[in-house]
């Protein structure tokens, strides 16, 4: 298993916050929503307590899933984030 820093877990986190949130916006149980989608229920649900990294195709997915662009999804991340986040030393 890959070894996570403090940056990697606080993104983890947020991403599966946000997605938390949105389905449950949508009155939709973990399960209800991963089945309806096409999505794994175990990963769907590691992914919303923050132990996994989403991959990409997942993201895609699970914004699709949510009726909204990736890109719009990722705009919901970076302002929970702040402006203050950075993967990298500028």
């Amino acid at each position: 298993m890959q070894q996570k820093n403090d940056k990697t877990l606080l993104f983890a986190n947020t991403v599966g916050a946000i997605i938390t949130e949105l389905r449950e916006d949508k009155n939709l149980s973990i399960n209800k929503f991963a089945h309806e989608y096409d999505l794994d229920v175990g990963n769907t649900s590691r992914i919303e307590k923050g132990s996994i990294e989403v991959k990409l195709v997942t993201f895609w997915k699970l914004a699709e899933a949510l009726e909204i662009s990736p890109s719009k999804l990722l705009n919901l991340i970076e302002k929970r984030l702040g402006k203050e986040f950075h993967f990298y030393e500028e």
